[in-house]
């Protein structure tokens, strides 16, 4: 097994970071670019594998499709491939075989798509035929509560459909940003819709292709919100990042005034200071409208010792791995917890980070279950001590520079 140990000597923070570009963004106007079936230059492009993996497929005529473990690209793939001619089989990893595709598939059969369970019902892989009856319905009903990325899947392929799509959002929204970021890029791409209550309207008509520049990733900024909260006097530039973004993640800015973190906009990206201490008392958010910050402010909670109290949390079960189990065993390995807990003022499901990092005594060896995010989220506790990252290359999936930039910030890494 690979791993890879991090050191700080100096526990402060300064420098300048070009950011990668979002993998969100990215993939959704490289999807764009299929359905237009007009070529446009895509500025920026995230390096991401599970980007380069989605650009190299939407092209490919083999027969077997292998989207190894990248979920938004297994699902953007589905709707995809249910619009074309041939058939093709769609696969993935082990772990893709254990996370569920039967929401956005029997949405995609009940417009007319041919679609076929290869082993487990509702799971990949999948085999896909021509798509001679889609269109046979243009309206649906899909649980609001599901993946974002089944509903953006859905309606990118929707001005495509003869009769457009009238698509029904059932019960409470999860990660409404996602779904207004998608929407937004359809609409610089020409497309227009209407969003009324729960329902979201969109007629048959044309994408325009135009040149698209990719704005850097918020979430991968996430991890540099961390290093900052995390030391005393920071002085980071990210570049790539702006005020008015279609992210959901942009309101990490927001969010990490809690722990003293100052955000000022320049033309370039931001620049990252602390105005005041961090706050000890406890920080509790609903990460229902981001939930892949919620690894970053989990470790950031437990290596100040703030008590933080999360919700929103009910998709990260079927990310890459259940990223709840896998935060509390990791966080247990620096002596902290992440229990649930309930209010009475809610019905919502929330855990408790409690106990501060301890890294005097060990250095623990941080496993990161096939999930970029995991690595990328504990990396910023070497700040207190040595720590050893387990599969570091993991990142590659979003951020594979992640490595080399924390080298260039004055981070030691150890292969072994």
């Amino acid at each position: 097994m690979q791993t890879l140990t991090l050191r700080k000597a100096d526990p402060t923070i300064h420098g300048t970071i070009d950011l990668t570009g979002s993998k969100s963004i990215a993939n959704r106007a490289l999807l764009i670019r299929a359905l237009s079936r007009r070529d446009f230059p895509i500025l920026r492009l995230a390096n991401a594998k599970d980007t380069q993996l989605l650009d190299a497929l939407l092209t490919s005529s083999a027969e077997v499709l292998d989207a190894g473990a990248a979920g938004t690209t297994f699902r953007f793939l589905t709707a995809y491939l249910s619009l074309q001619s041939g058939t093709q089989i769609l696969t993935g990893t082990e772990r893709m075989k254990q996370r569920p595709i039967g929401v956005l598939a029997e949405a995609l059969k009940k417009l007319g798509a041919r679609i076929e369970y290869l082993e487990e019902e509702g799971y990949p892989p999948l085999r896909i035929g021509p798509a001679d009856q889609m269109g046979k319905t243009n309206e649906l009903t899909i649980a609001a509560n599901t993946s974002s990325q089944y509903i953006s899947a859905l309606l990118m392929i929707a001005p495509t459909l003869p009769g457009g799509l009238t698509l029904h959002l059932e019960g409470t929204i999860v990660s409404r940003p996602y779904i207004e970021m998608t929407l937004k890029l359809m609409a610089y791409f020409g497309v227009e819709h209407t969003w009324e209550d729960q329902t979201i309207r969109i007629s048959h008509q044309s994408y325009m292709p135009r040149a698209f520049t990719v704005e850097a990733d918020w979430s991968a900024a996430s991890y540099y919100y961390s290093m900052a909260a995390l030391t005393q006097e920071p002085d980071i530039h990210l570049h790539g990042l702006f005020r008015d973004s279609v992210q959901g993640d942009s309101v990490l800015s927001e969010m990490m005034e809690h722990f003293g973190i100052h955000t000022e906009y320049h033309e370039k990206g931001v620049h990252l200071t602390r105005i005041k201490p961090s706050a000890t008392r406890p920080f509790r958010y609903d990460f229902l409208r981001c939930p892949d910050l919620a690894q970053t402010l989990a470790v950031v909670c437990a290596g100040l010792g703030v008590r933080g109290e999360f919700a929103g949390l009910e998709t990260l079960r079927i990310k890459e791995t259940d990223r709840i189990a896998a935060l509390q065993r990791e966080l247990a390995k620096v002596g902290c917890d992440m229990d649930a807990m309930s209010y009475d003022l809610d019905d919502k499901e929330w855990f408790a980070v409690t106990g501060k990092a301890n890294l005097r005594d060990n250095t623990p060896s941080f496993a990161t279950y096939e999930d970029h995010r995991m690595a990328m989220a504990f990396a910023p506790l070497a700040l207190y001590g040595p720590v050893t990252v387990q599969e570091p290359n993991v990142v590659v999936k979003s951020y594979p520079a992640f490595w080399e930039d924390l080298s260039s910030l004055g981070f030691q890494l150890e292969e072994h």
